[in-house]
C-alpha cells in the first residue's frame, strides 16, 4: 500500500522518421501525454496512447489531459493508501476514458513495482525473456514503394508484416507484396474503413494466404464482423472493437473474430489487458500486442505484456528506430533473428532520458493533493 504524492503531466512531441499513413490520415509526429506518478516509495511512468485528434477513438490528447487533470488525478491523489488492485475502484466514478485511465494505471503500477524491486514482466506472469517482432507498414505512395519498404523490413529481420489498407488501395498492393514474398507471415489492417458491401474485396484478400484481416468494419459492428467471418476463411482480428475483457468475451462468443489484438492503452491499461489475455486464452483464441507508435515508455510496457503465454503471434513491437531517429528512452533494438528483449529491471525497466524529455516537452503541469 502506498500514497500518491504528486502527478506530473507532460505533452511531448517527437518527429517520426517517415510519415505514417492509415485510413484515418497521416501522422508525421508522435504527440502524446506522459504521466509521472510519485508515491511514498518510488516514481512511475505511464504513456497515453490517444492521438492529437479523435480519429482512432473518441479520446484525444486535449480531452485526455482534461480527464486526467480534472477527474482521474484528483481521485488518485485523494485515495489515500492504496495498491494497484484498488485502481478500478478509485477510477470507477469516471465512465469510459480508457486511454486516460491507462496512463495513470500504468504509471502507478510502475511505481508500485519499482518500490518492490520487481519487474512488470514478473508481475504479469511473463514466460519469455524475448518476444517476436512484427512491423506495421503504412499506406505507401505507390505499389513499388510498398514492396521496397517491405523488403527492407524483412531484411532487418521482422517476423511478420502488416499492411495498412483502405478502399481503393488494397487488393492490388497486397497481391504484389505476397507475390514478392510468398512465404512470409502477412496480414492487413483496415482500421474500420470497410462495410459488408465490400465483400468482394475480402473474398479477393481471402486468396492471398493472410495471417489475418484486422478490424475491417466499424468498431461497433460486432454482428457484421460475425457475418463477414462466416463468409471467408481468413481469420478476422478485432482491434478498435475490443475495449475491455467483457468486450473481448462478447466478440469471441459471437464469432466476430478468431484473433484478438490487445492494445493495453486502448483497454484501460496493463491490468485490464491482462484480463483480456486471460479471456482469450480460456477460449483458445490467439492474441498479439498492437502498437500505437509508442515512445519507449509505452513500448516497454508492451514488451512485458507480449511475453505472456497467450501472445502467440508477433506483435507490433518494432525497434525504436522504426519510428524515431532519437528515442525518448534508451532505444529498443531488435536482434537479427527478429526478436527483442523484454525489460527485466524494476517496473517497466526504462525511464525517459532527462535531456531528451526536456527537448520534447511542449506542456507541463504538476498536480498535488489539495
Amino acid at each position: 500500500m502506498t500514497r500518491v504524492r504528486s502527478i506530473e503531466l507532460r505533452l511531448v512531441g517527437i518527429p517520426l522518421v517517415r510519415p505514417f499513413r492509415t485510413s484515418f490520415g497521416v501522422e508525421t509526429e508522435k504527440t502524446c501525454i506522459l504521466a509521472r506518478v510519485e508515491t511514498d516509495g518510488a516514481e512511475g511512468w505511464g504513456e497515453c496512447v490517444a492521438g492529437a485528434d479523435p480519429g482512432f477513438s473518441e479520446e484525444f490528447n486535449a480531452g485526455a489531459w482534461l480527464a486526467i487533470s480534472e477527474f482521474l488525478a484528483p481521485a488518485l491523489l485523494g485515495a489515500g493508501d492504496i495498491g494497484s488492485a484498488d485502481l478500478d475502484r478509485v477510477f470507477a466514478p469516471v465512465r469510459g476514458n480508457p486511454m486516460a485511465k491507462a496512463t495513470l494505471v500504468n504509471a502507478f503500477l510502475d511505481a508500485e513495482l519499482r518500490s518492490e524491486g520487481r519487474s512488470l514482466a514478473d508481475r504479469l506472469g511473463a514466460e519469455r525473456d524475448r518476444v517476436a517482432c512484427g512491423v506495421s507498414v503504412g499506406i505507401a505512395s505507390t505499389t513499388e514503394s510498398l514492396v521496397e519498404q517491405v523488403s527492407g523490413y524483412l531484411a532487418e529481420g521482422y517476423q511478420r508484416i502488416k499492411l495498412k489498407i483502405e478502399p481503393g488501395t488494397d487488393v492490388e498492393r497486397v497481391r504484389a507484396v505476397r507475390a514478392a514474398n510468398p512465404g512470409i507471415l502477412l496480414s492487413v489492417d483496415a482500421n474500420a474503413a470497410y462495410t459488408l458491401a465490400d465483400l468482394d474485396v475480402f473474398l479477393a484478400l481471402d486468396e492471398l494466404d493472410l495471417l489475418m484481416i484486422e478490424q475491417p468494419l466499424h468498431h461497433e459492428d460486432l454482428l457484421d464482423h460475425a457475418v463477414l467471418q462466416a463468409q471467408i476463411s481468413t481469420a478476422l482480428c478485432l482491434d478498435e472493437s475490443i475495449r475491455s475483457a467483457a468486450g473481448a468475451r462478447a466478440a469471441i462468443e459471437l464469432g466476430a473474430c478468431r484473433i484478438v489484438n490487445i492494445k493495453q492503452g486502448r483497454v484501460g491499461g496493463l491490468l485490464e489487458a491482462e484480463r483480456v489475455h486471460d479471456v482469450a486464452r480460456a477460449a483458445d483464441v490467439p492474441v498479439w500486442c498492437g502498437g500505437m507508435l509508442e515512445t519507449g515508455v509505452g513500448r516497454a510496457a508492451n514488451l512485458a505484456l507480449t511475453a505472456l503465454p497467450g501472445f502467440t503471434l508477433p506483435g507490433d513491437t518494432s525497434a525504436s528506430a522504426r519510428y524515431f531517429a532519437d528515442a525518448l528512452t534508451e532505444p529498443f533494438v531488435m536482434a537479427p533473428d527478429g526478436t527483442m528483449a523484454v525489460p527485466s529491471g524494476p517496473g517497466i525497466g526504462v525511464e525517459p532520458r532527462p535531456d531528451r524529455l526536456a527537448e520534447c516537452t511542449t506542456r507541463l503541469e504538476r498536480l498535488e493533493p489539495e
